[in-house]
């Protein structure tokens, strides 16, 4: 019996689960390879560099798209875009960046997975959801987990990995406060536009925030495998990761897309030993699975 042609349909889903997995890779390895560029120029130097180049790329977008001007929002809306930019694409980027600097690549990866954690809990406790039982199970699962990886460095003294790690904490709680708080204003206005409206708005920001490390980073001296981590962190990783991220779900659908982003961690983790000699015991091991499987389930698990 032979087989007709693949369906149109059919080839598209199949190359949005390709792209997915090549995204996983390149966000896997873009932790190590943003810490070179941290390195290089400094993790204030790096988010003033990062904040002007999103802001122009964003701008770039939306004149492609011909929506190149101040979007038409009410009051109650533009206060909400400001508030939600202050804690994301700002806060959240200014704690992501210094704690992975202070941390190390597979640490952050696991950390910032925890993210769905934060939403389900801000959920409950900000909108009165009500999370059923496997879900409160995965939810302690999981910060159970991050406990115990982070455990060995909170008992060994370890203070800037340690510090590094809980900043990570906050930033992935941070994140998940603003993917809850901007989801009306993208249901209104469209995720990309928005999306847009939020890095042109934090550009002078975080600018503003790093200008004193930006002044003495090493911009004019720094080499090229220095600005080959940038651009990459910037351009590759963060608008055009975010940006094909978009397509992907919209293709795949989210809860069918979702799961991919728990491959993220052990891709890291890999990355990291191959090319910087991250090291793992036993007892981070254990945490990672007891996390990573924590919010799975509270993600996942079937309701009765």
């Amino acid at each position: 019996m032979t087989h007709g042609p693949e369906s149109p349909a059919h080839a598209v889903q199949q190359r949005a689960l390709a792209a997915g997995l090549m995204l996983v890779v390149l966000w896997g390895a873009s932790f190590t390879i943003q810490k070179i560029a941290y390195n290089g120029l400094g993790p204030g130097g790096f988010v003033f560099g990062r904040a002007l180049l999103m802001a122009v790329c964003a701008l770039g977008l939306l004149a492609l798209r011909g929506r190149f001007r101040w979007p038409q929002l009410s009051r109650p809306e533009w206060r909400n875009l400001l508030t939600l930019t202050a804690v994301g694409p700002v806060a959240h980027i200014l704690m992501v960046t210094y704690g992975i600097h202070w941390s190390t690549p597979f640490s952050s990866s696991l950390i910032l997975a925890c993210g769905p954690v934060f939403t389900l809990l801000l959920m409950r406790f900000g909108h009165g959801a009500r999370l059923h039982r496997h879900q409160v199970l995965g939810v302690a699962l999981a910060l159970a987990g991050v406990l115990v990886f982070m455990g060995d460095k909170l008992l060994g003294a370890d203070w800037r990995a340690g510090g590094g790690d809980l900043l990570l904490l906050v930033a992935a709680a941070l994140f998940s406060a603003y993917t809850v708080g901007i989801s009306p204003l993208i249901v209104r206005h469209g995720g990309i536009d928005v999306t847009c409206w939020t890095m042109v708005l934090a550009c002078p920001a975080l600018m503003l925030a790093t200008a004193v490390p930006a002044w003495h980073a090493p911009f004019a001296t720094a080499g090229a495998s220095t600005w080959v981590a940038f651009f990459w962190a910037v351009l590759v990783s963060a608008f055009m990761g975010w940006m094909l991220w978009g397509w992907i779900n919209a293709v795949r659908g989210v809860a069918r897309t979702a799961p991919l982003m728990y491959l993220i961690p052990p891709v890291a983790g890999l990355v990291a030993w191959l090319t910087v000699g991250e090291t793992f015991g036993v007892q981070k091991i254990i945490g990672a699975v007891l996390a990573l499987a924590g919010v799975a389930w509270a993600q996942w698990a079937p309701r009765r």
